[in-house]
C-alpha cells in the first residue's frame, strides 16, 4: 500500500494536485511533439539530400547522353552524306523523337511510385494516437 502512496506523491511526500497531473501529461505531450518534430526535420534533410543528389547526377547524365548521341548522329550523318543524308537526318531526328517520348514516361513512372512524405512521422504519430486512445 505505502507503493501507491510513493506513486502519487511529489518529490517531498506530497500528494500530487491535479494541476501537477496536468502539467506532468502536458509535459509528456511537449516531449512526443518535440520528438516527432525532431523526426520530421531528420525526414526533410534525408529527401533534400536525396533530391540534390539525383538533381545532379541527371544533369551529369543528361550532359553526357546528348555529348554522345550528337556525336554519334553526326558520325552516321557522315557516313550517309553522299548518299541518303536527308533520310538518314529524319531518321536520326525520329530515333531521338522515341527515345525522348520513352525517357518521358520513364520520369512519370518514377515520380509515381516514390515513397510517401514523411512516412516514418505519420507512422509515428499514428502510434501516439493509439496509444493515448489506449489509456481512456
Amino acid at each position: 500500500m505505502s507503493d501507491k502512496k510513493e506513486d502519487s506523491s511529489g518529490p517531498q511526500g506530497h500528494p500530487l494536485s491535479m494541476f501537477d497531473s496536468i502539467r506532468r501529461l502536458v509535459d509528456t505531450l511537449v516531449g512526443i511533439a518535440q520528438t516527432r518534430i525532431a523526426l520530421l526535420g531528420t525526414e526533410v534533410e534525408e529527401q533534400v539530400a536525396r533530391l540534390t543528389s539525383m538533381l545532379l547526377w541527371t544533369i551529369v547524365a543528361l550532359f553526357l547522353a546528348f555529348t554522345t548521341a550528337v556525336l554519334i548522329a553526326v558520325a552516321i550523318l557522315i557516313a550517309f552524306w553522299d548518299t541518303n543524308r536527308i533520310l538518314v537526318a529524319v531518321l536520326l531526328a525520329a530515333g531521338f523523337a522515341l527515345l525522348a517520348l520513352i525517357s518521358f514516361m520513364r520520369v512519370k513512372a518514377v515520380a509515381r511510385s516514390r515513397p510517401a512524405l514523411f512516412k516514418a512521422t505519420l507512422e509515428e504519430l499514428a502510434k501516439d494516437r493509439d496509444r493515448l486512445g489506449e489509456k481512456r
